[in-house]
This record gives C-alpha cells, sequence and structure tokens, in this order.
C-alpha cells in the first residue's frame, strides 16, 4: 500500500491528512489558527503560526495513522489561495503578517485602478479586486518599512500560502500556474508573470517564486519526501471531485463557498463578474475553469456561535433552525460582495424582523443565505457557458448539513451530490501529488470517491420564485453601504 500526505492549509485552520491508494483516510491532524483584525474589514495571518501547525498536523496525521515518514510516497499541499505572505530569505522569516484573501485593506487603491479594469481581466481572468494578492504586494511595499528595505537589498520573498510552505519545507522559492493565476500579475495565456502589470504595481520579478507545472519534477523535497504538486484550494477540490471534463462542476462549502466549472482548454471571458481562472497544469496543455466567490458562507455560521451564541455548535445548526425563516431575509456581506456584484462597500444587513422574530428564524436565514448566494453562481455560470446543469457535486464541512443541502437543492432547483470523501480539497491535493507513482493517470483516480448520497427540489416553482425574489430585494438593499 502506498500513502500520500496531503496538507490542507485553509483559512482558519491547518489539516494533514495521509490518503492510502484506494483515496481512503488513514489519519489525520487539524489545528485552528488565530485571526486578527487590525481595523475593520482587514484581516491577517500569523505565517509563523500556520507553518508551525502545518509541522505539528503533519506529525500528528502520522501518529494518527500508525505510519512513519518511510512510508510517505509523496507530500501534497493545497490553500487558502490569494493570501499573501512577504518573508526576507536572508532569515527565512516572515515581515509582517499575512494579508488574508478577505481582507479589503486595498479597496480605495482599487478604485484608484479602475483605468486599468479592462487590462487586469483580459490577461489575468480576474476582476480587479482587493480580494487577489496583486495589490496586498504593492500595499506592503509602500507601507511596511521591513518590506521596502528587504525589495532594497535584494532579499524580498512575496509568496501565496503553498509557496511560503514549500519554501519552509525545501527552501525552494516556487508555486504553481493554479495559484499564480490568482495573483493579478500572472498572465493566464501566456502563463508568465506579466511585466506590463508588474509596471503597474510596482513589483519585481525577482520576488516572485517560478511557476512549475504539477507534472514537473517536485516542487521540493521534506525529509527526502518528494512534494509532488500543489494545487489552490478551490482547483483541488474540483480536482478531487473528478470533474476531469469540460462541462462539470462543484461547490466547496467553506469559509466562503466556491463554485468551479471545468472549461477544458478555454478561457471563458465573463461578462458577469465570474472569473476565469486555471484550474491545474499537469504538463499535458492548461485546463482552465470559471469561478464564482461567495466570501461569506461557513463564516456566517461561525458568527452565529461565536458573536451571536445562537449556537454552541455546528452540530446543532440543523435542530434549532426554524422550518421556515418567516420572512427574513439575511445577507452576510461582512467584507463585501464577490460574483456577480463585486461591492467592497456592501455590508451585512438583515431585513423582515418582527416582534415575533427568533433565532430559529435567523439560523434558517443564514443557511439561505447560502444557497441563494450559491445559487446565485449556478445562474450565470449556465448563461456564460451555455450549460444545462442537472447535478452539482459538493463538498467542505457545511456538508454535514443535510437541511443546507436539501435548502441548495429546492433553491436552484437541481440534484445535489455529496462524495464518499467529503475533504475533497485534501483528497484532490493529494491525487495531483500522487499522479506518476501511486496513480497512473486520471483514468485510474475515477472509481475513487463516488457519490455515496444526493438531495433533489422538493419545493414548487412559485414558492422558489418567491425566495429567490425576496433574496434579491434583499441584497440590493445592501449594496454601497459604506459609500
Amino acid at each position: 500500500m502506498k500513502y500520500v500526505l496531503s496538507i490542507d492549509q485553509g483559512t482558519s485552520s491547518t489539516r494533514s491528512i495521509i490518503f492510502d491508494q484506494n483515496g481512503d483516510q488513514k489519519g489525520s491532524h487539524q489545528i485552528e489558527h488565530k485571526q486578527y483584525y487590525p481595523h475593520p474589514a482587514w484581516v491577517e495571518h500569523d505565517p509563523e503560526e500556520i507553518w508551525k501547525n502545518t509541522k505539528l498536523t503533519m506529525q500528528g496525521a502520522l501518529e494518527s495513522s500508525g505510519l512513519d515518514w518511510t512510508e510517505i510516497t509523496s507530500i501534497g499541499i493545497t490553500n487558502q489561495r490569494e493570501t499573501l505572505v512577504a518573508w526576507d530569505r536572508n532569515t527565512d522569516l516572515p515581515l509582517e503578517n499575512a494579508i488574508v484573501w478577505q481582507c479589503r485593506r486595498t479597496a480605495d487603491r482599487i478604485k484608484e485602478l479602475s483605468e486599468y479594469k479592462e487590462l487586469f481581466q483580459k490577461k489575468t481572468g480576474l476582476i480587479l479586486d482587493a480580494y487577489f494578492s496583486g495589490t496586498k504586494m504593492e500595499w506592503l511595499l509602500k507601507n511596511s518599512e521591513k518590506v521596502a528595505q528587504a525589495s532594497k537589498d535584494g532579499s524580498l520573498s512575496f509568496g501565496t500560502i503553498d509557496s511560503w510552505l514549500i519554501y519552509k519545507m525545501s527552501g525552494e522559492h516556487v508555486t504553481e500556474a493554479s495559484n499564480a493565476s490568482r495573483t493579478l500579475v500572472y498572465n493566464i495565456h501566456n502563463r508568465e508573470w506579466d511585466e506590463e502589470l508588474l509596471g503597474i504595481l510596482g513589483i519585481n520579478e525577482s520576488e516572485l517564486p517560478e511557476v512549475k507545472t504539477n507534472a514537473s519534477d517536485p516542487l521540493g523535497y521534506y525529509k527526502n519526501i518528494p512534494i509532488g504538486g500543489a494545487l489552490g484550494d478551490q482547483q483541488a477540490a474540483l480536482f478531487g471531485q473528478l470533474c476531469f471534463n469540460p462541462g462539470e462542476l462543484k461547490n466547496t462549502y467553506g469559509t466562503g463557498n466556491f463554485t468551479l466549472l471545468n472549461t477544458g482548454n478555454k478561457v471563458v471571458n465573463s461578462k458577469t463578474g465570474l472569473l476565469s481562472t486555471i484550474a491545474w497544469d499537469l504538463g499535458k496543455g492548461v485546463t482552465y475553469a470559471l469561478e464564482g466567490s461567495v466570501f461569506v458562507t461557513g463564516a456566517a455560521l461561525r458568527w452565529l456561535r461565536d458573536e451571536m451564541s445562537f449556537i454552541d455548535d455546528y452540530t446543532e445548526i440543523d435542530a434549532n433552525a426554524s422550518p421556515s425563516s418567516n420572512g427574513v431575509v439575511f445577507v452576510p456581506a461582512f467584507v463585501g460582495l464577490g460574483a456577480p456584484r463585486w461591492d467592497s462597500s456592501a455590508r451585512g444587513t438583515i431585513f423582515g424582523l418582527t416582534g415575533s422574530t427568533t433565532k430559529g428564524d435567523i439560523i434558517r436565514a443564514t443557511l439561505e443565505s447560502i444557497a441563494f448566494q450559491t445559487e446565485d453562481l449556478l445562474g450565470l455560470m449556465k448563461n456564460e457557458a451555455n450549460l444545462n446543469i442537472s447535478d452539482l457535486r459538493v463538498d467542505g464541512g457545511q456538508t454535514k448539513s443535510d437541511l443546507l443541502m436539501s435548502i441548495q437543492a429546492d433553491i436552484s432547483h437541481i440534484s445535489v451530490s455529496i462524495p464518499k470523501e467529503r475533504e475533497t480539497t485534501a483528497l484532490g491535493a493529494a491525487f495531483v501529488a500522487g499522479l506518476g507513482n501511486v496513480w497512473e493517470d486520471t483514468d485510474s483516480l475515477k472509481e475513487l470517491n463516488p457519490t455515496v448520497r444526493q438531495f433533489t427540489p422538493t419545493i414548487g416553482e412559485e414558492e422558489r420564485s418567491t425566495l429567490l425574489q425576496n433574496w434579491k430585494r434583499g441584497v440590493e438593499r445592501s449594496l454601497h453601504w459604506t459609500d
């Protein structure tokens, strides 16, 4: 039996899972890390804490599996994508806290760059938004004396979390195409750092990692084990859901929701706020994807638990939710709205409150908000890619809520399919890392993660239409709140 260790470094925690060659979990370990909010709508992480937790979870996964390092064939990495780390190659230490993908500190700068909107989208497939890494780099160069000095000294390294972990594990400053395509300075057509975009933001290419394919030599070595591959978290979930063919799509329910549609070797240029991105590069030509992002879904459930004390544990959600929201609409725009509105100034709002509104109504409205935001993305994808989508493959922690999955099937009028392995982000990273030495090719993966549960619609079109109409009214009222 061969084993792959998969590191899943997410927004709220780090998890390491060991998979065997049948795609089954052998052992795992997870540790949450601290969230820093130095200013409203700013979010930071401590890169050293993430690295420490990565080491601890790897060792914990080995201990829980009863294996040792000599039995691991390959290591895979998947990560929160747009989160940026700046470190000094002379000390191997971070220069500042990591700026998290959710952080909106560069929103004003995005407005100043509006004249370049079409240029950035044409070259990168991305909307010009504070979500991505490029303006985070520029902000650090302008606002951190330590980062500016390291740039002058020629010792500055910028990287997304995958690049940071690979550097700490192996000393190599590298990344791969799916993560590079989220930086706002990587040309997804000719697949190289774009000189013109770098110039606009004042970034030196020498400070960026080398972009490698997942079919090239290992990205590095840790304890003499090859780091066989890496993928950004959403691309890894697409891979783990076995969406290898154009037209296949998945939705991941995490801190935010992310819907990806495989578009094959074609870049679909969205006109409605979706993103064109690189899914993966296995050395046989790039596979592209169309993506929609929802910033706050699981984070809204965490808000119910930690800030509002409506629940003590996520397992209580289904039991405590009302059968109906009773007219309550919750738009959880805590850090603005992503596709299709891309409004950094939107803020969270709750409508329809009355004297009889209960905690259960608001819990139900929170679950519905997750399904509504996902449906917004699915509707756009059907139109952009001219597809009739009948099945949604889902993964992530929120899929443990049967009520949410049932609501999603009703709202989207679609079958919702849950695979055998719900941790498909980690599984996808394991699959891509093990290609060639554990699994021969993608065809050999297709039987390893079958659907084990499916939810189908239970409400009529009239009820569905009313729910969607109320949601749209709520969203319109949440826009431009801080303008």
